[in-house]
């Protein structure tokens, strides 16, 4: 499996420095303002939608084979697939 892991594509460090950023400001916000945490978490919810929707689509529109993104995502075949498909068809 680590191999697998090892093989997927690397996260820009601004990304990671961003998704540990939003990590951290939820968690904070999550104790001091729960109902706060709760909006940002859905209006995150519906934005993590639509890019994953246009990311699958480009996966389709691309022909990109299924074995290149369960490399890139450090998953198997069946798991890239139903990871796709379910930003495809929620």
């Amino acid at each position: 499996m680590t191999v697998v892991r090892d093989a997927a594509v690397p996260l820009p460090d601004p990304l990671i420095a961003l998704l540990t950023d939003l990590k951290e400001s939820l968690e904070t916000t999550a104790v001091k303002d729960p109902l706060v945490a709760l909006k940002a978490l859905a209006d995150l919810r519906y934005l993590v939608a639509g890019v994953g929707a246009d990311a699958a689509l480009a996966v389709q529109v691309g022909r990109i084979p299924m074995e290149t993104v369960a490399t890139a995502l450090g998953t198997s075949e069946a798991a890239a697939r139903m990871y796709v498909n379910g930003y495809r068809h929620p």
